[in-house]
């Protein structure tokens, strides 16, 4: 069931399904007094249940399943790992239109076929004697004998083979008349028929090209790739920025397509599907299919029952969700920028990262899985170099042996104290960017805060506007010229005065992504300036938009929050600035001197991909901070002996797992209660593997204040025992009548 809740549930099968239904398949059940949802069936058997009577199955929708077995076994695998229901997967992986539900007898089909509109001659209008007593009786009748000449034209008539005409083509020109349509279809010499045409056509429309020929360096390292792949299942590339991964990308997909296999290619984020679905269509045209959630439900049920089909996308590219497409012959996985932390689900329920998921789905499948970044995790370095577990190929080069950008540290500190900082831009940036608009390149700068301020300050009591919801202040959007909670959503117009003391005398303090492209307006006048941040590609055209128009340089200056770090490949940017390194390097996590060196190696070398040199402007407080330096001469190795010394100290990934549990309720008081008795329970049997409760950053979110446990344990441990008693714990304590209300989830690999 698409419930959180685990376990099977067993229905009774009317004789009049025994024939039909299958495993995979779905079938309406009744749920509770009034419910109705949508079930799969995973088993079917003779073992009537002893404590509930058993309620028939309602309705059969599938005569075919629409679930294949290697993919339940996944879910099960999901489910188990991440510590949450089955019925949590199921509601994650199927598109909302295939999960039908409904509060009474009435059930909405979710999903709804794509169908046109067609004409068609009527059946006494076929022969050449009609149509001609036809053209006579139309001659007063222009409108009318166009659209009937028109309609024969294109259905091909006196061709060898008709054509099928929608009403569409037929009416798109501007000379066309509705009445004279209608007057059609009232003699009977147009018929209308309804035809079902889908969605997925226009997604490839291209021709497809010869794909580029490898350079030295990239044959090297795909002749590497290849060998590895005979003694391990999964190998991590590390190559540079443009070093050319992509091209070795299709080269692999290729081979396992002349072998009959298909292939899942993983993006972190949709930004990047744009560009790249345009290189991959030129290469594989209608062998590939695109899945993210900025689709339709109805695209994504469309792409859902073509995987099914005899004849599949071979090639799908996709963001995290894609992991739970059916695969009727998987044979090779490629990760794309690896590293990146929005592989990994947050919420809800299944907070799995992707990365990991599509590692055991293809090991699931017998498939090859191939990592790739300029910037790996610490996690899949140590995997590859010291724990044997991944096989290791490097790509040193960029494409066409350019050159890395020249990256340079600048003290906004000691600029701050001289008073030569302009607003956000320094001197250096400043003088860099003008110098690469009048070379005719374009420049990327990079702030990863959106909105205008961070916050709204007075002057004279330091308040700062809270959310109501959540323990976070309001952050300034001047578009909307309101305060807006990033948590939940929470807005309120900008205060003319100070809700504490009443002053007048508000100001704006820290500066986002919004705020930045007002000041390049004021300080570039003569310069297109873009923002590519969240707040600016809500709709799925936006990001596309923004891209092609900074591909086909109608933008000159593009700014934006880690959107612009990710693998974008733009052939004129000139110069790369950095905002605010602080920011990436002082976030409070152990894992931010790894994503800072990661998001700041990735947007620098957006610079110079193929013409010579490229600059990057890092500024920063701390110009000398080891990160920093790491950054500037390319230094991940350093980097990663110091990272990984620090967490076999501290005992952190990957030497551990980590399992983190947290508690959620609307008072603080009864939160604390059932946190502490949880935190002893667990103490009871994993000891010092415990750590807390305590509150998190941000301590309420969406009126729910939130406290954290954090229990870990070896890496050469098996922890299915430890997980499942964990469970029970957490079962245990909502169980009593004082914390039922407490909500409590599972955060497996909180990383």
């Amino acid at each position: 069931m698409p419930l959180p809740l685990p376990g099977f549930f067993t229905y009774a099968l009317p004789s009049s399904m025994e024939a039909l239904v299958q495993v995979g398949c779905r079938v309406i059940v009744p749920f509770g007094r009034s419910k109705y949802y949508t079930a799969i069936v995973c088993r079917m058997h003779e073992e009537k249940p002893e404590d509930y009577s058993v309620k028939p199955v309602s309705v059969l929708i599938d005569t075919t399943p629409i679930l294949l077995p290697s993919q339940l076994e996944f879910w099960q695998w999901m489910a188990d790992y991440y510590l949450c229901t089955l019925g949590d997967v199921y509601k994650a992986a199927l598109p909302a239109g295939l999960k039908l539900e409904s509060d009474g007898e009435e059930i909405v089909r979710g999903f709804k076929p794509k169908e046109e509109v067609r004409v068609r001659l009527g059946e006494d209008f076929q022969s050449e004697e009609s149509l001609h007593t036809l053209f006579d009786s139309l001659r007063k009748a222009p409108k009318q004998l166009d659209l009937l000449m028109r309609l024969l034209e294109l259905s091909n008539h006196f061709g060898k083979e008709r054509k099928e005409v929608s009403k569409h083509q037929l009416m798109k020109d501007e000379a066309s008349s509705a009445a004279a349509f209608n007057a059609l279809i009232g003699k009977g010499v147009f018929q209308t028929y309804m035809v079902e045409i889908g969605r997925l056509s226009s997604l490839n429309n291209q021709e497809t090209v010869v794909k580029h020929v490898l350079n030295a360096p990239q044959q090297k390292a795909l002749a590497e790739i290849l060998q590895t792949f005979q003694q391990k299942n999964v190998c991590l590339l590390h190559g540079v920025t443009s070093s050319g991964k992509t091209e070795i990308y299709i080269q692999l997909i290729e081979q396992a397509l002349s072998e009959g296999k298909q292939v899942l290619y993983l993006l972190p984020e949709i930004a990047l599907t744009t560009q790249i679905t345009q290189r991959l269509q030129r290469v594989f045209g209608n062998k590939l299919g695109i899945y993210h959630s900025k689709f339709s439900d109805n695209e994504r049920v469309e792409i859902w029952q073509k995987q099914l089909s005899e004849e599949p996308f071979d090639v799908i590219l996709g963001v995290r969700s894609s992991v739970f497409l059916p695969f009727q012959r998987l044979g090779l996985v490629i990760v794309d920028e690896e590293h990146e932390n929005t592989y990994k689900q947050q919420d809800p329920a299944p907070r799995y990262h992707a990365r990991n998921a599509a590692i055991m789905l293809a090991h699931k499948a017998g498939a090859k899985t191939l990592l790739g970044t300029a910037t790996p995790s610490i996690e899949s370095w140590y995997n590859a170099t010291e724990a044997g577990k991944y096989g290791l190929v490097q790509l040193t080069e960029r494409y066409r042996e350019l050159q890395l950008p020249e990256i340079k540290a600048v003290d906004i500190n000691e600029l701050r104290h001289k008073k030569l900082m302009h607003g956000a831009f320094s001197p250096d940036l400043l003088n860099a960017m003008r110098d690469a608009l009048e070379r005719g390149e374009q420049v990327i700068l990079f702030q990863n805060r959106r909105g205008f301020a961070m916050r709204l300050e007075c002057h004279d009591c330091h308040a700062v506007p809270q959310c109501v919801n959540c323990d976070v202040s309001l952050v300034y959007h001047k578009a909307t010229n309101s305060l807006r909670c990033h948590y939940c959503g929470y807005s309120i117009p900008v205060p003319s005065e100070c809700p504490q003391c009443h002053s007048t005398r508000l100001q704006m303090v820290g500066i986002g992504t919004e705020r930045i492209e007002e000041d390049l307006q004021i300080l570039f006048p003569d310069a297109r300036v873009a923002r590519m941040d969240l707040d600016s590609t809500l709709q799925r055209s936006q990001y596309a938009d923004l891209l092609r128009d900074f591909a086909e340089h109608r933008i000159d200056i593009l700014v934006g929050t880690q959107m612009v770090t990710k693998g974008l490949d733009f052939e004129n940017v000139g110069v790369v600035g950095i905002i605010s390194a602080d920011n990436l390097i002082n976030y409070p996590s152990f894992r931010s001197y790894e994503r800072a060196f990661q998001q700041m190696t990735q947007v620098s070398g957006r610079a110079g991909r193929h013409a010579e040199g490229g600059e990057v402007i890092i500024q920063t407080y701390t110009p000398e901070h080891q990160v920093v330096r790491n950054v500037m001469d390319g230094d991940y190795l350093s980097l990663y002996r110091e990272q990984i010394e620090e967490r076999r100290v501290f005992r952190y990934p990957p030497f551990f797992r980590m399992v983190e549990i947290t508690l959620k309720h609307r008072e603080a008081e009864v939160l604390n209660e059932a946190a502490d008795w949880l935190a002893t329970q667990l103490r009871g049997t994993f000891g010092n593997r415990v750590m807390g409760p305590e509150y998190p950053l941000v301590s309420r979110v969406r009126a729910l204040y939130l406290k954290v446990i954090t229990v870990r344990f070896e890496r050469s441990e098996a922890i299915a025992d430890a997980k499942a008693l964990m469970l029970r714990m957490a079962d245990d304590l909502t169980k009593q009548d004082d914390w039922k209300r407490v909500s409590v989830h599972f955060d497996v690999d909180p990383y």
